[in-house]
């Protein structure tokens, strides 16, 4: 192993590009999947005749089958019917469609968690079912579904390794670039436990970043996660 030449300047700039492209392609995925998934799990909790049953049967299939099979679908099968898509077009474009999948269920579950008699009271004091679902349902949602969706952006943000299969430049892509040049096998394991790092340190900032936001939003909840956490260290 050879640390010293692996950490190199050329080499560590040349790692922090790709994890440029990393993060770029992670934020952009995030923010289409969060405003598609929050679309189609509104759709499905609203229990719309006809739409409702397609956009779950769409969630569904989706949800089930694997990532690298959509970004394959995506950059491959798609130009053979005229829609051919850069390399990072495609990899935003296939985690996008997964991961509104997944969000879009855990939207779903966020809204069934509120009680049914706060849509009653709501639609009794004359509000719209709109305004119900906006006003009152949404909000109390959002703060449950704080952890399971920091939890999937961490996903997304892992995921997008998955697109070196289609050689976008992000980390790992230029990560085996080094230790497939002049390095060799001396530069596998410095070279790894670097990406690792970068991993690592973007996904527990994002971790803290969801408690701090739980805490705030919902402070009765986290004061008593934290009691009931206490409690089971004594025991």
């Amino acid at each position: 192993m050879d640390f010293a030449g692996a950490y190199s300047s050329g080499n560590l700039a040349y790692l922090l590009k790709g994890f440029a492209v990393t993060l770029e392609v992670a934020f952009v995925a995030i923010v289409l999947s969060f405003l598609i998934g929050c679309i189609l799990g509104i759709l499905r909790y609203a229990k719309i005749p006809i739409l409702s049953p397609i956009v779950a049967l769409v969630v569904e299939i989706t949800r089930n089958l694997p990532l690298i099979l959509i970004i394959f679908f995506t950059y491959f099968a798609l130009p053979e019917v005229g829609m051919k898509m850069s390399v990072t077009a495609a990899a935003i474009s296939a985690l996008t469609v997964f991961e509104s999948a997944m969000i879009a269920e855990i939207v779903r579950g966020g809204l069934n968690a509120i009680p049914k008699g706060q849509i009653e009271a709501a639609r009794s004091s004359g509000l719209k079912y709109i305004q119900t679902l906006w006003y009152i349902i949404l909000p109390q949602a959002l703060k449950k579904m704080i952890p399971p969706l920091v939890s999937q952006f961490i996903s997304l943000l892992k995921d997008t390794s998955l697109a070196i299969i289609i050689a976008l430049p992000e980390l790992l892509h230029n990560a085996k670039g080094i230790y497939n040049g002049e390095g060799g096998s001396k530069y596998i394991i410095p070279i790894l436990l670097m990406a690792a790092f970068m991993y690592f340190v973007v996904n527990y900032l994002l971790s803290i970043l969801a408690r701090r936001l739980e805490k705030r939003l919902d402070p009765d909840r986290s004061a008593a996660k934290q009691l009931v956490n206490t409690t089971e260290n004594l025991l």
